[in-house]
């Protein structure tokens, strides 16, 4: 009978009542919980406790975790009932459309105060026990006008979560009609900015500001308060307009400039980069604590268009610095504050989720010493000649003038670029159909192991390790396609490219391969003799937080867009296609990300861009970041991945791709959707292995839907020497930043 009720009383507590979404966010916000805390608790994701606070999505919690959910929502609800009047929310919009001269300073609302939120909230004390207000705009006794504040005091007890960083991460300086200067930061507030001079700008922004952004992990550092200079800001503290060609060329302002002088004349110092496009302006640390402003100035190409904007139709110039506040707020709430170009800041990223050193009590002194975390990157190794590109300093004299690598002489790990002629069959079908891998270079950063030390040489045909990272000279081109069975039956290898090339030619013979590369060449049932190697005996899964940082972001920016995990075939492509209207400067934030994904890798073999001469040495080969194998393993997973699924899609369907760009491939169709020719299980699910619909990094969405026809005219007018994979796309801005 006890097992009788216990089912009953489980079959409750599964349908347990739930107050609407506002009220578990104001009930979370008073007990001081952030979403990652209720989200361990409750064993689930990040993202899908936000979803379930969210008004704009219809998640909700299912099974145990509504009866674990209800249970915290109850017991909170007691420790802080609800308000008897709550005050009506400042409505708000994100269109990236320039405001009204005569509009309030953007104000936000009580849903987008939590969600720009940066820095987990401690216990709440006796003084902060009762609901927490939303920060929003709102006079004072010292405001010159309705909805603008003055920055308090130091000293003054801070609300929110870190009284160092209550009012955000960053703040948009720019000039209102009566010739005040403000500082719009995220959640809407809006600060009063009493400065004069760019060096009692940076001052102000380090003493009563509050800005910034707490560390991303318990070892790392806090990140630097970004102030962004509008047009009108910069004609303020004397700062021209747009730089002049030679200061594009130098990238900075001139030593002479008056307000370079009016920062040295103040005690601040330049970084060694000067003053530009990102610059640093810091005085010297108080003890451990940094004091450092980092100025963005979009006017100088500080947000280049293809990574932050819309090419298309470009949204950054007439944005109001509200909207600019919180669009770039969003951006560092979801993945940190920015440092830079995308590129750079994911980069940033990775050392921020892996700091190389931390604080460690010495047992015999007791006194804090540095030392070294075994899970990062610490410090410079020697390079390996066939890892490095072409200019590295270490080629200097190894090879004849204008000498092209060979595939024996250097490590090719690229994306696909390949494209084939269509068959007779495949031009009897009417359509060819684009389709885009997600974040494919962050999914292939997912549970891959890395070398976190220096190369060790191996010779003498040494055996081939999948476990150790590093790179393998190796003949693979013995390996046939046509001998290969996938669930018994053999593909029509003529039809696929080859998974070891990014060109998609079969191998001639023996060539650098990184480690999954040579490791899927034994997956497919081949030997492999190596001849020599180069590999990493210190190994980790260094990008597994990077991943899952941009990953969330991702994830959570699509399901504001109205795209969510839990849909699929027919639901997630009509999602797709309503999301490219929702909000186009979320869609810019959703841009970002993916670009930061993407040139964050590319930043692990950052090129000699003019900086010096050939074969000189360059800034990036001093970071500890610089690492091309890391790269190369990156790249080469997500040729291999890809072409895994090729295999289980063409075994289950006979379906082969004609073009591969990069993380989009083209496939032939009888319909113009990918549900047209994408195979599927007689239940309806998804073939096993292969290429499935959803907005998961690694899953995939409709990238565009061209005819045949269009096809063999653009083949006709190319000459066919082209990729039409990089120009089927239904949306022109679809795949950006990818």
């Amino acid at each position: 009978m006890s097992e009788l009720f216990d089912a009953v009383d489980a079959l409750v507590a599964s349908r347990a009542p739930l107050p609407p979404p506002p009220e578990r966010k104001r009930l979370r916000q008073a007990h001081g919980l952030t979403l990652d805390e209720v989200a361990a608790a409750l064993q689930v994701r990040r993202a899908t406790v936000s979803g379930w606070e969210s008004v704009k999505k219809t998640t909700e919690p299912r099974g145990p975790e509504r009866e674990a959910y209800a249970r915290l929502l109850n017991k909170l609800a007691e420790l802080y009932p609800a308000p008897a009047a709550a005050p009506e929310p400042v409505p708000a919009t994100f269109t990236g459309q320039p405001a009204p001269a005569e509009r309030t300073p953007y104000a936000g609302s009580a849903s987008e105060h939590e969600s720009l939120q940066t820095a987990p909230d401690p216990a709440p004390t006796a003084e902060q026990a009762g609901p927490r207000p939303a920060r929003a705009a709102r006079s004072t006794p010292t405001s010159r006008r309705p909805g603008v504040k003055k920055a308090a005091p130091a000293g003054t007890p801070a609300r929110g979560t870190n009284p160092r960083f209550e009012n955000g991460p960053l703040a948009v300086v720019d000039i209102d009609p009566d010739g005040q200067v403000l500082a719009y930061c995220t959640g809407g507030l809006v600060l009063d900015v009493p400065a004069k001079t760019l060096p009692a700008l940076v001052d102000w922004t380090l003493e009563e500001a509050r800005l910034g952004q707490a560390r991303l992990h318990r070892h790392g550092k806090d990140a630097d308060p970004v102030l962004v200079l509008t047009p009108a800001a910069l004609e303020r503290y004397g700062l021209p307009a747009e730089l002049s060609p030679e200061e594009r060329r130098a990238g900075r302002l001139p030593a002479g400039h008056k307000v370079v002088k009016q920062i040295a004349k103040a005690g601040q110092h330049l970084t060694q980069r000067g003053f530009g496009a990102w610059t640093r302006v810091y005085r010297e640390p108080e003890g451990s604590r940094r004091r450092c402003v980092q100025l963005c100035i979009p006017a100088w190409g500080a947000l280049p268009v293809d990574q932050w904007d819309d090419k298309n139709n470009p949204l950054l110039p007439t944005m109001h610095a509200a909207d600019l506040a919180r669009f770039l707020g969003t951006y560092a709430e979801r993945v940190m504050t920015p440092r830079g170009t995308t590129a750079v800041t994911g980069l940033e990223l990775m050392t921020a989720l892996r700091p190389p050193t931390r604080a460690e009590k010495d047992a015999t002194t007791g006194e804090f010493k540095q030392v070294l975390n075994e899970d990062a990157l610490t410090r410079l190794y020697e390079v390996v000649e066939c890892e490095v590109p072409d200019e590295h300093p270490i080629l200097k004299g190894k090879f004849a003038r204008h000498h092209q690598r060979t595939p024996a002489e250097m490590l090719m790990e690229e994306p696909y670029n390949w494209c084939r002629p269509l068959t007779d069959d495949e031009c009897m079908q009417p359509y060819l159909i684009a389709i885009d891998v997600n974040m494919a270079f962050a999914a292939a950063a997912n549970g891959l192991t890395v070398g976190l030390n220096g190369p060790t040489h191996l010779t003498g045909h040494p055996a081939f390790d999948p476990a150790l990272p590093g790179s393998w000279l190796v003949d693979l081109s013995h390996v046939d396609l046509a001998r290969v069975q996938i669930n018994g039956r053999t593909v029509d290898a003529d039809r696929l490219p080859s998974p070891f090339t990014p060109t998609g030619e079969r191998p001639t013979g023996p060539a650098w391969y990184a480690t999954p590369t040579v490791a899927y060449a034994v997956e497919l049932g081949f030997d492999v003799a190596p001849i020599e190697a180069y590999v990493r005996t210190q190994t980790g899964r260094y990008l597994d937080p990077w991943y899952k940082r941009l990953r969330d972001a991702y994830v959570e920016t699509m399901a504001d867009l109205g795209v969510t995990t839990d849909l699929g075939g027919s639901e997630f492509l009509d999602a797709m296609a309503r999301s490219k209207e929702a909000d186009p400067a979320l869609a810019l934030v959703l841009k970002a990300i993916k670009a930061t994904a993407k040139g964050g890798i590319g930043k692990l073999r950052q090129r000699n861009r003019g900086q010096v001469p050939y074969y000189e040495p360059w800034p990036a080969l001093e970071r500890t970041t610089w690492r091309p194998d890391i790269r190369a393993a990156v790249l080469a997973s997500v040729r291999v991945s890809m072409h895994r699924k090729m295999l289980k899609t063409a075994a289950a369907a006979g379906v082969y791709p004609v073009a591969i760009g990069t993380d989009a491939l083209v496939y032939p169709s009888p319909g113009p959707s990918p549900l047209d020719f994408l195979p599927h299980t007689p239940e309806g699910k998804p073939a096993p292995g292969t290429f499935r619909l959803g907005v998961s990094p690694g899953m995939v969405k409709h990238q565009g839907t061209q005819t045949v026809l269009w096809a063999e005219q653009q083949f006709e007018e190319h000459g066919g020497v082209f990729n039409i994979a990089n120009i089927i796309k239904t949306d022109p801005a679809t795949g950006e930043g990818e």
